[in-house]
């Protein structure tokens, strides 16, 4: 084939017959993403018949990793990320360690040397960022604290990949990998080890430096310039020009991942007003590039393993699936988050991707990992990443199905958090005729800021833990909780309350928070935020609800709207006690 033609074949294969196998694994109620990978497997080297360019495919893929994390960037600040900081950092490396362990112990049980041993385990420990986000957004949890963790935890893991493919090299003589062994080798390892460490540190915090110094005040003008140009085709082009050029330039410049790159670039850019015009913009892309990355990961993958190897082959995806599961739920229980923050956030991980693929490439070029080694990842992914999407659709029966029959369960799900109700010693003022305000990030901050102005009291319903001792050290009543959990609003004083609003971007369970919380107070005027318009005009329509779309004056209206609804209700007489009652 003329390579002039390579690039339109292979996205005219891939995406075509994507489509065509997707649709079939709708239809069989199976994931598209089923359709996807089988998809690659069947234009793939390994697969007799049509076979597609798989280092193109494999560029192409890059790009779509590039846009989803641009994408999420712009939906993740610093201060998101700082705020799960607590429990995104212990558990990522606590999680890594025992997945790393476990997958040591299973190629040592099969005769590897130590090197291979921890290349393997290390490639099952930290999972796919296509994979997690794609989950989240299809769950419409993205943006809600819980998906806060799981993207905070992802971005531990990639930082820490980054500082292992950096000191692989010079580790692997220790190893038992290509490097010629003797104590002169050692020592030059050793140095190797520090220097290359020392110069890694300096560019990550160079690059990070120079984003949050710099980036953060020239992409958000630049993007502005733009859009006051009027025109929508030059605003998609410079959001994706951005997203994949800072990409490429921080991998270039500074040697950080690419997928780390476009998340940095996400992040600044959210401090422009037109973030979340940016994400609208480049969401076609982001899904038929996330495709093609699907479809190269299944062109990745021998079905000849599946065979040769079918005992090993499950002992990963045991691993994947079952030990880095427990242990992820397992820490964030230790942290006293709830039940189900603890089953979705182990669903998120369930899985191995990207950096996986990377780190083989580099052990097998070392020596340190056997071919074997690769094609038992390789099926691991492709497994794991089939299977993730029933993980999340299994968690409701599941988290039923264990308070039926698990005391242990029955007790983490009972609130004796002392987080989780308001002291006793909190003034009369926030628990009668006052605001619940549910989520307190930049919309909720802006609302609240009006509320204490205006010397309106309000209670804060929050599911990050540090968030809500942070509160209360400042004075401002705070409970610890999903407010989908009726206690949640009870504790708030739902009953009592004028307002409820619901300034969270996760508008999923909005529908069951108004309506526990008109069962708990027929009287109780809400406000919501959303993202789409749809979504407002349903959700005002059945419940009743003040909507507000998530534009740029989006907080400044709703604070100002909730401000003025509770003037109107403090001036209105509802009984005797109303009329001496002051908010």
């Amino acid at each position: 084939m003329p390579h002039s033609v390579a690039l339109i074949h292979t996205i005219a294969t891939a995406l075509g017959l994507a489509l065509a196998l997707g649709f079939v694994a709708v239809r069989l109620r199976l994931p598209a993403l089923v359709g996807y990978l089988v998809a690659g497997v069947l234009i793939g080297p390994y697969t007799p018949g049509f076979v597609v360019d798989t280092a193109m495919a494999s560029q192409l893929a890059e790009i779509g990793v590039m846009l989803l994390m641009f994408g999420v960037g712009l939906h993740f600040s610093w201060g998101d990320l700082l705020s799960v900081r607590r429990i995104a950092v212990p558990g990522a490396v606590v999680q890594m360690m025992v997945a790393t362990a476990l997958g040591m112990a299973l190629a040592t049980w099969w005769g590897w040397n130590l090197g291979g041993a921890l290349v393997f385990g290390l490639a099952l420990s930290v999972a796919s960022t296509v994979v997690l986000l794609r989950a989240l957004e299809t769950q419409g949890i993205l943006d809600s604290h819980t998906g806060r963790i799981a993207v905070g935890w992802l971005v531990v893991e990639d930082l820490a990949m980054v500082l292992v493919l950096v000191l692989l090299p010079p580790l692997a003589g220790w190893l038992g990998g290509t490097a010629g062994p003797g104590d002169s080798a050692k020592h030059a390892d050793s140095a190797a080890v520090w220097g290359a460490l020392g110069w890694k540190l300096l560019q990550v915090g160079g690059f990070i430096a120079v984003m949050l110094l710099v980036g953060r005040r020239v992409f958000p003008w630049l993007l502005w310039q733009v859009a006051r140009t009027g025109s929508r085709e030059l605003f998609t082009l410079c959001v994706v020009a951005a997203a994949v050029g800072i990409a490429f330039g921080s991998a270039a410049l500074f040697g950080v991942s690419f997928a780390l790159g476009a998340f940095f670039a996400g992040m600044v850019m959210r401090e422009s007003e037109f973030s979340h015009r940016a994400a609208q913009e480049s969401l076609p892309l982001r899904d038929a590039f996330a495709v093609l990355f699907f479809v190269s990961v299944g062109m990745l993958f021998n079905p000849v393993v599946l065979w040769d190897r079918p005992l090993q082959v499950v002992a990963v995806v045991a691993v994947i699936m079952l030990g880095k599961t427990l242990a992820a739920a397992a820490l964030v229980l230790a942290f006293r988050y709830p039940l189900q923050t603890a089953l979705t956030v182990s669903a998120s991980l369930a899985q191995i991707g990207e950096f996986s693929f990377i780190l083989i490439a580099l052990g097998g070029s070392l020596g340190l990992l056997p071919p074997e080694g690769a094609s038992l990842v390789l099926a691991g992914a492709l497994i794991s990443m089939a299977l993730n999407p029933l993980l999340f659709h299994a968690i409701a029966p599941l988290q039923d199905w264990l308070r039926a029959h698990s005391p242990l369960a029955r007790r983490l799900e009972q609130r004796d958090d002392p987080l989780a109700e308001l002291p006793m010693t909190t003034d009369a003022r926030y628990l009668a005729r006052q605001v619940v305000l549910v989520g307190y990030g930049r919309v909720g901050r802006r609302v609240a800021g009006a509320l204490t102005a205006a010397d309106i009291p309000f209670v804060v319903a929050e599911q990050n833990r540090e968030l809500v001792e942070s509160l209360r050290k400042s004075g401002i009543a705070a409970v610890f909780g999903d407010a989908v959990d009726p206690e949640v609003l009870i504790q708030a004083h739902i009953a009592r309350a004028a307002m409820l609003v619901i300034a969270t971007p996760d508008t999923l369970n909005v529908r069951q928070i108004i309506s526990t919380a008109c069962t708990l107070n027929p009287q109780i005027e809400t406000v919501v935020r959303s993202h789409s318009a749809d979504e407002a005009r349903r959700i005002s329509e059945e419940c009743g609800s003040a909507v507000f779309l998530a534009d740029e004056a989006l907080a400044q209206a709703m604070a100002r709207h909730v401000l003025e609804r509770t003037e109107a209700r403090a001036a209105r007489p509802t009984g005797p006690a109303a009329l001496h009652s002051r908010i």
